[in-house]
């Protein structure tokens, strides 16, 4: 029986589907809380044979590396929209009004990916490089003198910061808006001077 053109077609397709199957599957396993969900879960989660997983992701860590550009996918809308503030000092405001979402929307993400950090130079080299961005748009959007001063710039970073966000909504217990407001009263009175 002679093959027709469509049946690689078909099966790249129904490949490329099982693959996308199996990373919404992860994403799914962990916005529901399960921050280091199994081969195991995300293959039944996904509707897919446990050799499947491991056909299309040759161990979990390169799964992760999915759920990283999702993060990333988030995080760069945020980032790479042009500031509506004139004012520097409304900029840095105007930060905290654009990170909330993004930083609740990541949340579960960001809680799996410090999970596995540890044990993935991927992982860590993508943490690394996220704070390296946030860091150089902070810099960038200050005055010289302010960023110059290693206190203020700091302080500001942290303030800034997936951290100070996660401690405040989860360590201690704020609502999302309680967050924002306790985030920008502090930014507002580092900036005032």
């Amino acid at each position: 029986m002679k093959k027709t053109a469509q049946e690689p077609d078909g099966r790249r397709r129904r490949s490329q589907d099982s693959r996308a199957r199996i990373v919404a599957a992860l994403l799914a396993l962990i916005r529901d809380g399960e921050v280091a969900p199994s081969a195991e879960q995300v293959a039944e989660r996904a509707d897919v044979g446990l050799r499947t997983v491991f056909r299309h992701f040759k161990d979990m860590d390169s799964l992760y590396r999915e759920m990283a550009t999702a993060i990333d996918a988030e995080l760069r809308k945020v980032m790479l929209r042009p500031f509506k503030a004139e004012p520097w000092r409304d900029r840095i405001l105007e930060m905290v009004e654009r990170r909330s979402p993004a930083f609740e929307q990541i949340a579960p993400f960001r809680r799996a990916a410090d999970v596995h950090r540890h044990g993935s130079s991927f992982l860590s080299e993508h943490h690394a490089r996220l704070v390296s961005e946030a860091r150089g748009i902070l810099r960038r959007e200050l005055p010289p003198e302010v960023a110059a001063d290693p206190v203020k710039f700091e302080l500001l970073d942290l303030l800034l910061s997936y951290e100070a966000w996660r401690r405040l909504r989860h360590d201690q217990g704020l609502s999302p808006r309680k967050t924002r407001e306790v985030l920008e009263s502090a930014l507002r009175r580092a900036i005032e001077d």
